[in-house]
């Protein structure tokens, strides 16, 4: 393999500065910024500060609402993760089989990805409202008294069905390439060697896209745990003390709304904790059965 050479030593540092203010500047720096204020009980005005130590994080993780929302944000996040993967690896495969229409039938599946989380979590709360939404009315028609923003479960319902909507479309994309991805040679094989269909998937096709669906794994886990703050934030309507919300969620509400900057921090710093230790297990021990062609 052929190396890039430089005429001066300086400037391959100076191709990779943006990149590393980008990094120091929107990451390092507040993340540096958040543990310290976690040892501090700070003043909502800035007026002053006081060291408290470990009092906030022994406030936060002692606090009963606080662990219930961790509950609910676990549940939030496997359920989201698994309904997001298996759907969208479904409808990858049958869009793969699909010979004619393919454009019109990607596209239509494809075109919600661009539909920011506060449009999905409006358009979520239209779909569910108990006045207007088609799904409330059907629920209705059941029996279920179906009520958004009111009940705790049907909240967590139209939660996690808004925000694997609005991801299916990403998830799409990436299997659908994947399997086109797979040489026709291998498809011709493995259709001789194995009759029944899923069995062709399962142990030929679904390995060769186990690199695909370890990233995708990462980013939907991260998708749910941070990159629903804009549904949820639409779907609860401020009234978080009614409905299940998220880990980040809190954050916001104790930092922005409750003005609990030092309890907030040490929620970030709890979270920040949370990431890494998840992300550490996913390579460390998910990543070992993942084969790289």
């Amino acid at each position: 393999m052929k190396r890039v050479q430089f005429d001066s030593k300086t400037l391959p540092y100076l191709f990779l500065l943006p990149q590393l203010a980008v990094i120091v500047i929107f990451f390092y720096w507040p993340s540096v910024q958040a543990i310290s204020s976690s040892f501090y009980l700070e003043d909502p005005f800035g007026f002053g500060s006081t060291f408290v130590g470990l009092d906030n994080y022994a406030d936060v993780l002692g606090s009963s609402e606080y662990l219930r929302i961790a509950r609910f944000t676990v549940f939030f996040t496997v359920i989201v993760t698994l309904l997001s993967l298996s759907i969208s690896l479904l409808l990858a495969v049958k869009a793969d089989n699909v010979l004619r229409g393919t454009t019109t039938y990607k596209t239509l599946l494809m075109w919600v990805y661009a539909i920011a989380p506060p449009v999905a979590g409006l358009i979520g709360v239209m779909f569910f409202d108990q006045h207007i939404g088609p799904f409330a009315r059907f629920a209705q028609s059941l029996g279920w008294d179906y009520k958004l923003g009111l009940d705790y479960y049907d909240t967590g319902l139209a939660l996690v069905t808004i925000s694997v909507w609005k991801q299916i479309p990403y998830n799409f994309i990436f299997f659908l390439a994947g399997l086109q991805a797979i040489p026709a040679a291998i498809r011709e094989a493995a259709a001789i060697d194995c009759r029944s269909g899923f069995r062709r998937f399962w142990t030929v096709m679904l390995p060769l896209l186990a690199p695909t669906a370890f990233f995708l794994l990462i980013i939907n886990m991260t998708y749910a745990l941070f990159d629903t703050f804009g549904i949820v934030d639409v779907v609860v309507k401020d009234k978080p003390a009614n409905n299940p919300i998220t880990l980040v969620y809190k954050v916001y509400m104790d930092g922005f709304r409750g003005n609990d900057i030092g309890g907030s921090s040490a929620q970030s710093v709890i979270l920040m904790v949370i990431v890494f230790v998840l992300t550490i297990f996913q390579f460390r021990f998910i990543e070992r059965r993942v084969h790289y062609g």
